[in-house]
């Protein structure tokens, strides 16, 4: 709620109640820090000094504006600190709860508007009264004490209460709190400030980068000047030999006056190289400075984190701690409050399914109080989360066993994957491995949103688990989303830009590297068959020309969203100052923001979720464009053929084979498959077999030999079937050749075939 930070410089604009709230929320942390510190170190004297002097604070700001209730709060904690300096009290786990309670009393009351503080303090009276008559007896609690309880309000952090931005207020008072009003608008203005900063920042950088190609011109006048002078100096040369007196002063003359002229512009190209190089850098300053405004330290997303985790712990009968490392690292303000939502999630779930109680892990092995570590810093240019805790980790086999249970994959294919692939399924929405689930539930509940959450920040998570050691999430996300390195492409004649981060790999793919099933096309990428799909296509901007030897790839996406995107060209990477989209178009399907290219040209920055999304919707319609080379010339002069056999071996076997004989050939995984594609190419020959899902071969004869358009194309049977009424009953559905895969070498098939269509080369 404070922007003290953005405001330090006029405090006019404020009144007294909006100071007393920014001076409650900065010492309300100072007493929640310490009361955790003291809870762990036991003796902490700085602790306890910074608490008194927070609480004395509290104390006179409060009674200035009449918050009497906060006044008595204040002073029953000061009174509870002095002595717990002068060792008359020791801040076991119970008393803290109690002085936490008093401060999230404080919190809320700071939080309301002037004319909600009596509604509130009517509605909240039983619990107002029990906390200070528990903090002034503070040193005679009984064990255990739950305010929370006797109040007939639910505990804190259980399931109920609200997450991370309430973490430390009573769920109940958070209902009865009438919201409170904006102070100003300033936070708006200064955003849009903001936005105009960045926007003459960026113009000014690209207008330093129009200077190279003038330069370029400087130099090249330079060159044509001095082939010029040259000639000066032999039409001089040439004269001085003349008798002409007069013609020899004139070229004299003209020679003199050459060299000033050459030392003009070796001086003024030196010159507008050094504004240049001034230029850039001050340019580039400037943009640095103004998102320096943007950036906000770590902490003041994570502030809450620790609160909430050891509220959170107690309630589930557990005792842990979040230790949290480089809070002084900077990040954008944007992305800070984008990813407290998915930390909050990630902390709440590691408490929950991670952590054992405190017998548990000590019968383990491990300390009865569990460990959090939440760590960020920069790295490579980038922010870097990464969350991991001594729990218990994740059972690798629980989720392969739930995975065959939802019938996600078959026994056999969940017994091939790796741990990572394991460790996937667990960002699918609902997926869950605990049977009951709730609000604070296992490992499942919530990771769909934290995946999706972070990727739409152009960033990436990664999960890894230790069965019995614990539990590690790395979260990658650039350090602000005002100016992003992205990959520069070309779609159609037009740039258009993909985020570096969500960028896998650039890759040049052979034409002859291509393969094509089912009507779709991929290419082998380190054993693994990925997908092409044309860019222009997905953006709805027509045919790709695929004319060239080579495609340009950009890999996007992961898991099974993996896609190979093929564009016209690559340009590079380049820093790019992020423009918002007028909102009068709308959300554009596929692009998220736009920017200017150094040369000032524009690009649309592409949203690869939404393209992934896209993508998906493009192959499950069918219907994808082609990208193999379309060279009609070549297909005239080589034969081609379609094999269509359900079995991988086979499949493989009959390509090579034919390919090593010069054929063309595709290939199609059942009759259905094999329909579709020999319908929408140019073939010479169908090999197919009879056994097959969805449509057996002789259904596909029968169907080719009735076509109007192919009824004249051979096709030959390769079948395991050899008895004679199998044979008779090949041919009679149209087949031309009918030959047994038992009985059959590799010289046996292109004997056949070259009965049937003779040699590859017409």
């Amino acid at each position: 709620m404070s922007q003290s930070g953005d405001n330090n410089g006029d405090l006019s604009q404020f009144s007294m109640l909006d100071l007393f709230r920014m001076e409650a929320e900065s010492q309300t942390q100072i007493l929640t820090d310490g009361l955790l510190a003291m809870e762990r170190l036991k003796d902490d004297a700085g602790a306890i000094e910074s608490m008194m002097r927070a609480a004395h604070s509290i104390k006179g700001a409060a009674a200035i504006v009449g918050l009497e209730v906060v006044v008595q709060l204040a002073h029953g904690m000061e009174d509870a600190f002095i002595a717990a300096q002068r060792g008359k009290l020791a801040l076991s786990p119970n008393r803290v709860d109690v002085l936490l309670a008093g401060v999230d009393l404080i919190l809320q009351l700071s939080r309301l508007q002037d004319s909600g503080v009596d509604a509130w303090l009517t509605a909240n009276a039983t619990l107002i009264k029990q906390t200070l008559d528990a903090i002034a007896t503070i040193a005679f609690l009984p064990e255990p004490v739950n305010l929370r309880a006797e109040a007939g309000l639910p505990p804190l952090g259980a399931a109920s209460a609200p997450a991370v931005a309430s973490a430390a207020a009573p769920a109940a008072i958070v209902e009865e709190t009438p919201a409170i009003a904006p102070r100003t608008p300033a936070p708006l203005k200064a955003a849009q400030n903001f936005d105009r900063l960045l926007s003459l920042a960026s113009e000014s950088r690209i207008n330093a980068h129009q200077m190279p190609p003038f330069i370029q011109d400087m130099q090249r006048f330079k060159r044509n000047q001095s082939s010029l002078f040259a000639l000066v100096e032999q039409l001089h040369e040439a004269i001085a030999n003349s008798s002409d007196a007069a013609l020899k002063e004139k070229s004299l003359l003209a020679l003199q006056k050459t060299h000033p002229l050459k030392q003009f512009v070796l001086e003024h190209i030196a010159d507008i190289e050094a504004y240049e190089r001034r230029l850039l850098a001050v340019s580039q300053s400037m943009v640095d400075e103004v998102l320096t405004l943007r950036m906000r330290p770590f902490r003041d997303g994570v502030q809450a984190f620790p609160r909430m985790v050891r509220d959170l712990a107690r309630s589930l009968g557990k005792d842990v701690q979040l230790h949290i490392v480089g809070e002084d690292t900077l990040v954008d303000r944007d992305i800070l409050a984008k990813i407290e939502s998915p930390l909050n999630h990630m902390l709440r779930n590691a408490v929950d399914h991670g952590m054992d109680a405190p017998d548990g892990r000590i019968a383990a092995g491990k300390p009865a109080v569990g460990t959090i570590v939440l760590e960020a810093k920069h790295r490579a240019g980038m922010l870097s989360i990464e969350i991991s805790d001594d729990g218990r980790g994740v059972d690798l086999e629980k989720i392969r066993t739930r995975v065959v249970e939802r019938k996600m994959a078959s026994p056999q294919m969940a017994a091939s994957l790796s741990p990572a692939e394991l460790l996937e399924f667990l960002f699918l929405p609902a997926f869950s491995l605990k049977e009951n689930t709730t609000e604070i539930s296992g490992r499942g509940v919530g990771l769909d949103i934290v995946h999706e959450t972070i990727r739409s920040q152009n960033g990436t998570v990664r999960i890894e688990s230790e069965l019995g050691h614990g539990f590690r999430t790395y979260i990658t996300l650039p350090l602000t989303q005002s100016i992003v390195r992205a990959l520069v492409v070309d779609i159609k004649g037009e740039a258009y830009a993909v985020p570096i981060v969500q960028v896998e790999r650039v890759v040049k793919v052979p034409q002859s590297a291509i393969r094509t099933l089912e009507s779709k096309q991929f290419f082998d990428l380190g054993g693994e068959h990925l997908g092409l799909v044309s860019a222009s296509q997905v953006l709805e901007l027509g045919d790709t020309d695929a004319s060239s030897d080579e495609l340009a790839v950009v890999v996007i996406g992961s898991g099974a969203r993996r896609y190979a995107l093929v564009v016209e060209a690559i340009r590079g990477e380049q820093s790019l100052a992020v423009q918002a989209l007028d909102p009068i178009f709308g959300k554009m399907r596929d692009i998220s923001s736009a920017a200017l290219l150094d040369d000032g040209e524009p690009v649309l920055i592409l949203d690869v979720p939404d393209l992934l999304l896209s993508i998906d919707k493009l192959l499950h319609e069918g219907g994808l464009h082609q990208l193999a080379k379309s060279d009609q010339a070549e297909r005239r002069k080589t034969k081609r053929i379609l094999v269509v056999d359900d079995s991988l071996t086979v499949r493989e076997m009959e390509r090579k084979l034919l390919l090593g004989r010069g054929y063309l050939v595709d290939i199609a995984i059942d009759g259905i498959d094999g329909w579709n594609v020999v319908r929408s190419g140019d073939y010479d020959l169908v090999i197919t077999d009879v056994d097959m899902p969805r449509m057996d071969g002789i259904e596909l004869v029968t169907l080719i030999k009735k076509d109007i358009h192919l009824h004249k194309l051979p096709v030959m049977i390769v079948s395991y079937k050899d008895r004679p009424e199998d044979r008779a009953r090949g041919l009679s559905a149209g087949a031309d050749y009918y030959l047994t895969k038992g009985s059959f070498h590799d010289e046996t098939l292109l004997d056949a075939v070259n009965d049937l269509i003779g040699d590859a080369r017409r």
